[in-house]
């Protein structure tokens, strides 16, 4: 048997390759944890690293699961190879002339990034490939079955984003059956997380972890890709499994022939490691978003951005009303100004979009005359589109071909009176270049919010591709364009954004400025998705809204303002029919703001009330870094107090201060050294909110 150990700066794979099996994962740590004892091929629970299956090579036995694979038993190791930072296995199964690499990464964090590539020597069907596939963490965390294991996910939704639950993964779905009655055949019960279409976080986030419930060893892990993924927890005969992958036949649509010499490569996913709970691996998932992001110059001014559209105009933009809000939105400290929908229609305009060049009516002496003026009061002009769709009553949509949308059947697609455009042509991604060069500049645009309301369904079998594999084709397309107008406007900042959070994955965000987290226009309702956002994105990227009004209560107010603080406060709201208390108020939040986007880049997430439900009476996050952090409570409804677990602060005296707003306003804390933890207390005669300092000494 071949063992190969890979040490990269912070963690340690360890991988199995025995003369009659295929390769597996025997152990992924931290780099300085200890090894697990016994380090033995029994001990990973025979988990293949690599599942794969194609037209005519299933499964043994039958299942929906994607492992007990015939391909992926089959594969035997041929050779490794190590490179600075990477590491490459070579498998391969002889009797199908495939040749399997499994490809990873390590930067500076305690994470791999890996993928894998599949090459066929004669024409061959793929139906499904894992990304990355072990039952290593029973060993790493000690534990013989899954009795001990938490999993943590999140549900996604429009305006109902990062409902974080953990729960143990015996009620999540994995069934006790009681195998030794059975002849200790293993269950084909499984956990599946996963989504479909254009919408990569439309139904669950792409990030979830696994703990042991003694807290010794947790792995969290995120799915890179800005289309259809799947997670897929389950047992087999020694133990548990995980297996990540990108699109697959059964859940999907997905297939692709590989002629005789091609090769097909899976999408990439992260998986982080640490030597404590969900929280743990979660902040180490963090040091992997920001080792893996492709950070530009531009990123780095983490300008605060006011946006008309959220519980402001709404879509209804003018001359007229526009300059009122970008002379208060200066005034208040912003540093960007975006115009939002609607500024290319005369009228109704949800089905007519894709031209994209500004309407008269609303802008009598041009568009340029707006974003001109944004520009004297000294901030960035910023314009909203949604680039992948051409309304049904779009004249584009008799003069683009047919080949430049999605179709299925020979029948253009239609969703939500859009349809949609396929990156892979080139007319497509003319039109598109045409579009961001003529807005930047004819205009001086500086920021683009790019959203994308309209999910595609499967995908597009143009071509004769699978429906899935035309979806794919595209979403890597739409990298590449993302990445060819970077290039061209290195000074142009693009938030990300899907009918809020709808594509919230690292294969958009590695490469983009900012991430709408959600469209929630409930400030109540939009602390546990502000709350839960840095346990899928980091929180220099996390754009919360935050629209106070004027005539709110000094309490909602500052509820509402406490929303984006820790995170990238994303400001809306009439500013110009404020009193001038209240744009004080405003104000003194940006400057809080500012302070936390200082060294908001190397502070880590903390949830001091533990990943935020949806329903939380009480939640909280804080940003820590070292012996300082900075933490926001929120109390929704409920007890007037609440006990923050503070474990890195234990045993040691505490300094609190009110932050902001910078005066307590009735709320109380007392700090219990020896517990580690600290209790508040509010006014409980509506929803209050407070962010607060706290240094250990």
């Amino acid at each position: 048997m071949t063992t190969v150990i890979w040490h990269a700066p912070r963690v340690a794979l360890t991988l199995s390759a025995p003369a009659d099996g295929p390769v597996s994962v025997l152990s992924l740590r931290p780099a300085d944890a200890a090894e697990p004892e016994p380090l033995l091929p029994e001990a990973h629970g025979e988990q293949p690293l690599v599942e794969l299956t194609a037209f005519g090579h299933g499964r043994f036995p039958g299942s929906f699961r994607h492992v007990d694979t015939i391909i992926g038993r089959a594969l035997r190791y041929v050779s490794h190879e190590e490179l600075p930072g990477e590491l490459r296995v070579v498998q391969e199964d002889a009797s199908r002339g495939l040749r399997v690499v499994s490809v990873f990464q390590a930067a500076d964090a305690p994470a791999i990034r890996t993928w894998t590539e599949v090459t066929a020597a004669d024409d061959l069907v793929l139906d499904a490939v894992s990304t990355f596939a072990t039952g290593s963490f029973l060993a790493d965390a000690g534990l013989g079955s899954v009795d001990g294991l938490v999993v943590a996910h999140a549900d996604n939704d429009w305006i109902a984003e990062s409902r974080w639950q953990v729960e143990p993964l015996r009620t999540a779905g994995l069934v006790d059956v009681r195998r030794a009655a059975h002849h200790h055949q293993p269950p084909r019960t499984r956990l599946v997380l996963g989504n479909r279409g254009s919408w990569s976080s439309g139904e669950k986030a792409p990030t979830a972890a696994l703990a042991a419930v003694h807290g010794g060893y947790a792995l969290a892990w995120q799915v890179e890709h800005n289309g259809p993924w799947l997670a897929e927890l389950g047992e087999n005969g020694r133990g548990a499994y995980l297996l990540l992958s990108g699109p697959t036949d059964q859940e999907h649509q997905w297939s692709v022939r590989l002629r005789g010499g091609e090769t097909f490569r899976t999408v990439p996913a992260s998986i982080a490691v640490a030597t404590g709970g969900v929280e743990e691996a979660l902040q180490a998932l963090t040091e992997q978003r920001r080792a893996i992001r492709l950070p530009r110059g531009a990123d780095d001014a983490l300008p605060i951005v006011f946006n008309d559209y959220m519980n402001t105009l709404m879509g209804d933009p003018t001359t007229e009303k526009l300059r009122p809000l970008v002379d208060a939105a200066a005034d208040a400290g912003a540093d960007a100004f975006c115009i939002d929908a609607g500024w290319y229609a005369d009228g109704h305009w949800w089905d007519g979009v894709g031209a994209w060049e500004p309407s008269e009516r609303r802008f009598p002496g041009g568009l340029a005359e707006a974003t001109g003026y944004i520009r004297s009061r000294g901030m960035t002009p910023g314009l909203w589109l949604e680039p992948e769709v051409v309304g049904v009553r779009s004249p584009l949509a008799r003069t683009l071909p047919d080949e430049a949308f999605f179709s299925r059947g020979g029948v253009r697609i239609a969703e939500h009176g859009r349809h949609l455009l396929d990156l892979r042509h080139p007319t497509a991604r003319a039109h598109l270049d045409a579009v961001v060069d003529r807005l930047v500049s004819e205009y001086g645009v500086g920021f683009l919010k790019m959203d994308e309301n309209t999910m595609t369904g499967p995908g597009s079998d143009r071509d004769g591709l699978a429906p899935g594999h035309g979806l794919l084709e595209h979403a890597r397309a739409l990298l590449d364009w993302i990445d060819g107008v970077q290039e061209r406007h290195p000074h142009l900042l693009v938030e990300n954004c899907a009918s809020g959070a709808m594509r919230m994955d690292y294969a958009m965000l590695s490469r983009l400025h900012l991430q709408s987290t959600s469209d929630q226009q409930d400030p109540i309702r939009y602390a546990t998705i502000a709350a839960a956002a840095p346990a899928s994105i980091l929180p220099e990227q996390a754009g919360n809204w935050a629209y106070p009004q004027t005539g709110m209560s000094d309490e909602l107010r500052t509820f509402c303002l406490v929303n984006g603080i820790l995170g990238r406060l994303y400001l809306s709201g009439y500013l110009n029919r404020m009193a001038p208390h209240e744009v004080d108020a405003v104000r003194e939040a940006l400057d809080a703001h500012r302070a936390v986007l200082r060294d908001v880049r190397g502070r880590l997430p903390i949830w001091p009330l533990g990943l935020p439900a949806w329903e939380d009476e009480w939640t909280s996050l804080g940003l820590q870094m070292g012996g300082h952090a900075y933490v926001s409570v929120w109390r929704r409804d409920g007890a007037d107090s609440a006990r923050l677990s503070l474990a890195w602060a234990r045993g040691r005296a505490l300094e609190v201060r009110p932050f902001f707003p910078a005066t307590a306003g009735g709320w109380s804390w007392s700090w219990d050294a020896d517990a580690g933890e600290l209790e508040i207390t509010a006014p409980a005669d509506e929803p209050s909110a407070r962010v607060l300092e706290l240094r250990a000494g």
